[in-house]
């Protein structure tokens, strides 16, 4: 353990960004000092998520290098998408659905155009050529297109029959996201165990950053994952000042 400490700490050192991490204590001294200082609080989580996020990112990538594509490809994705998973839950429990739609609707739209853009930007800068999984590439296609029929078919039914009620709109859409759900999981099943042999790549690019040793990484997965949860969760959020007009589901 205190050969894992003093790798963290090193990290930190050596890197202004997770500097942040000071923000962390202070969002959880200001969330029992002023908790009605919502814009306050809102301020200091953001500054106290990014070096979190930033951890989060490392650890990942340091598991992926020592357990293979697929297991790391599922950690980034799951995690990495942490911070707006928490985000949700919170909201939702404010009942703030339109501000939950429109974190969805960002994170679709920054994950599919603006970070698949950048990655091609940034790696053909670097390389003439570029390579990638076609199996993997159709599989995640495959599914970005169905949980995309899948958002909007809730909102044409109510928009092409106004006399379909509220009900049978919250009805459908449970049971599109249970088939979601379900959809992911057989997805795992078929990229981690079944299909496994076809998601790995050939070779390995060169490492920007030397990873970290597999008991680091998943110890700060584990305490990352949660000081996420804790400061997400801090403010109820970030949507205080909006809780005197609650959204229709």
């Amino acid at each position: 353990m205190p050969e894992l400490m003093i790798a963290l700490l090193k990290e930190i050192r050596h890197n202004p960004l997770l500097w942040l991490l000071a923000f962390v204590p202070v969002v959880f001294i200001a969330g029992k000092a002023r908790p009605e200082a919502h814009t306050l609080l809102f301020l200091l989580s953001v500054l106290a998520i990014v070096p979190l996020a930033a951890l989060l990112s490392h650890a990942t990538e340091s598991v992926a290098a020592k357990t293979g594509d697929a297991v790391g490809g599922l950690l980034n994705a799951t995690l990495g998408n942490l911070t707006e998973l928490v985000i949700a839950l919170a909201a939702l429990r404010a009942g703030q659905t339109m501000l939950v739609k429109a974190s969805i609707a960002g994170a679709i739209v920054t994950n599919t155009l603006f970070m698949l853009g950048a990655s091609f930007l940034l790696g053909g800068i670097k390389h003439h050529t570029q390579e990638y999984n076609r199996v993997s590439a159709r599989l995640q296609a495959g599914l970005l297109f169905l949980s995309t029929i899948a958002l909007l078919v809730p909102s044409a039914i109510a928009e092409a029959d106004s006399t379909t009620g509220a009900a049978f709109t919250n009805k459908l859409s449970v049971g599109l996201a249970v088939l979601l759900i379900a959809a992911y999981g057989l997805g795992m099943l078929f990229s981690l165990k079944t299909h496994r042999e076809f998601f790995g790549s050939v070779t390995h690019g060169e490492e920007g950053e030397e990873p970290w040793p597999i008991g680091l990484a998943l110890t700060t997965l584990a305490v990352v994952t949660v000081l996420v949860a804790l400061v997400s969760e801090i403010d109820n959020g970030f949507c205080g000042p909006f809780r005197g007009s609650r959204s229709p589901p």
